[in-house]
C-alpha cells in the first residue's frame, strides 16, 4: 500500500505540473514539448528530485503515447489519399531524405561514434515532428493554405519511411548481423504492404464494424484495435508506432471523425507522458558537453529542412511566400527523433551514451525555435523583403525603339 500511495503521489504531482507547464507554453504561443522534456530532466536520473516509484508507469505510458500520436496522424488520411500523396510527393521525399539524413550520419562520423550511431543520428535529423507541425499549422490558421498539402505529403512519406527504417536500425542496434537484419527488413516491408492493401480494399469493412453512434464502444474498439495491431507489429519487428499509423489509415468516414474527437484528450495525456519519460531516462549532466554540437547540428538541419520545403513547394507551382512557409514549417523534430534515440539507449549493444543527451538537446532547440521561425512570413518586414526579391528577379522591361 505504501508503494501504491507513493506511485499515486508521484504521478499526480508530475501530471499536475505538466498541466501548468502546458498552460504556460500556450500563453506564449509555444509548443509544450520542451517544457515536458525539461520536467523529465528535472525529476529523472541525476535530476533535482528523482522519481523512483513511477518510472515503470511512465515507461508504459510513453509507449502508449507514441502509439496514440501515430494513430491520430493516420486518422487524418484515407488510404486512397495516402497512395496519391506517395505518388505525387515521392521526389520531394527523396530530396528530404538526402538533405536531412546525410548531415546526421556525417555528424556522428565526425564525432567518432561509428557508422551504427551514424545511421541512428541520420534518422533523428531526418524526420520532422508531425505532431508539432500539425499544431503550428492550426495555430497559425494555415491548414487551408496551398502549401499545406505539400507539407503533409512530406510528413506522410517520412512516417512511412520509418516503417522500413525502424526495423533496420533495431536490427543494427541488436547486432543480429546482415542476414537477420535483411530478414527483419523484408518482414517489415511485407507487413506494411499487407496492411496498406487491407486498408485500401477492406478499410470500409473495418470502419463499418465500429459504430460511430456509440462513443463508449467506439473509443474502446478503436483503442483496442490500435494497441492490438501495434503489439503485433512490434512482434514482427516493424514498429508499434507504424502499426498504429496504418490502423489510422484503415479507418475512414464518420468513424475516423468521431474517433479523432474521442482520442484527442488521451493522445495529449500520453504524448506528454512520452516526452517526460525520455527526459526521465536522460541524465542532465550528460547534456552540457553536447550542447554546442547539438546547436551546430540543429542550425545545419533546420536549414536543410527549409530547403526541402522550399523545393517541394516550388516543384508544384506554389508562389514564393508559400515556399518559405512550407520550408519553415518543417523545421521542428520531435516524437520520432526521441523514439529513435530511445531505441539506441535501450539496445542490447547501445551506441555512445552521449547520443541520448545530444538528441534531447537537439529536439529542444528545434521545437523551440521551429514554431517561432514558422511565424516569420506573417511579419510585415518579411513580406516587404519577399516583394523586393520578386521585383529584383523580374526580367527588365524592354525599351521600345522607334523606327
Amino acid at each position: 500500500m505504501h508503494q501504491t500511495a507513493k506511485l499515486l503521489i508521484e504521478v499526480g504531482a508530475l501530471l499536475l505540473l505538466l498541466g501548468l507547464l502546458g498552460r504556460l507554453s500556450r500563453r506564449f504561443g509555444l509548443s509544450p514539448i520542451p517544457l515536458y522534456l525539461l520536467a523529465g530532466l528535472a525529476f529523472g536520473h541525476g535530476g533535482l528530485l528523482p522519481l523512483n516509484a513511477s518510472e515503470e508507469f511512465f515507461a508504459v505510458g510513453a509507449e502508449i503515447g507514441v502509439i496514440l500520436l501515430l494513430v491520430m496522424l493516420g486518422l487524418e488520411y484515407s488510404a486512397n489519399e495516402l497512395v496519391g500523396n506517395l505518388r505525387s510527393a515521392a521526389p520531394a521525399g527523396l530530396i528530404d531524405a538526402a538533405l536531412n539524413a546525410l548531415p546526421g550520419f556525417a555528424f556522428a562520423m565526425l564525432l567518432g561514434w561509428g557508422w551504427v550511431a551514424g545511421v541512428v543520428l541520420a534518422g533523428i535529423t531526418w524526420v520532422s515532428s508531425s505532431g508539432v507541425i500539425a499544431k503550428v499549422l492550426g495555430d497559425l490558421g494555415r491548414v487551408g493554405n496551398r502549401e499545406t498539402p505539400v507539407i503533409l505529403s512530406v510528413l506522410v512519406i517520412e512516417d512511412l519511411a520509418m516503417a522500413l527504417y525502424l526495423p533496420l536500425v533495431t536490427a543494427l542496434l541488436a547486432g543480429v548481423g546482415l542476414v537477420k537484419g535483411g530478414v527483419a527488413l523484408g518482414v517489415a516491408v511485407l507487413t506494411v504492404v499487407v496492411v496498406l492493401v487491407v486498408a485500401i480494399r477492406y478499410g470500409h469493412l473495418i470502419s463499418a464494424a465500429l459504430s460511430a453512434k456509440d462513443p463508449e464502444a467506439l473509443l474502446l474498439g478503436v483503442l483496442g484495435l490500435t494497441l492490438l495491431v501495434a503489439g503485433l507489429a512490434a512482434e514482427l519487428q516493424v514498429s508499434a508506432a507504424v502499426g498504429a499509423f496504418l490502423v489510422g489509415i484503415a479507418l475512414s468516414g464518420p468513424v475516423a471523425h468521431h474517433a479523432t474527437e474521442l482520442l484527442s484528450p488521451l493522445r495529449d495525456l500520453f504524448a506528454a507522458v512520452f516526452f517526460v519519460f525520455f527526459g526521465l531516462v536522460t541524465d542532465p549532466k550528460d547534456m552540457p558537453p553536447v550542447l554546442l554540437p547539438a546547436l551546430a547540428l540543429a542550425v545545419v538541419t533546420m536549414a536543410t529542412k527549409l530547403l526541402t520545403g522550399y523545393l517541394a513547394a516550388r516543384r508544384v507551382g506554389i508562389a514564393e511566400p508559400g515556399r518559405w512557409r512550407a520550408g519553415l514549417a518543417l523545421m521542428p523534430r520531435g516524437e520520432f527523433s526521441i523514439v529513435i534515440a530511445g531505441l539506441a539507449v535501450a539496445a542490447a549493444h547501445p551506441v555512445d551514451p552521449r547520443l541520448a543527451a545530444l538528441a534531447t538537446a537537439y529536439v529542444l532547440i528545434t521545437v523551440v525555435t521551429g514554431p517561432m521561425l514558422a511565424r516569420l512570413p506573417d511579419f510585415a518586414w518579411f513580406k516587404a523583403w519577399l516583394r523586393r526579391r520578386a521585383v529584383a528577379s523580374r526580367p527588365p522591361t524592354p525599351v521600345p525603339t522607334g523606327d
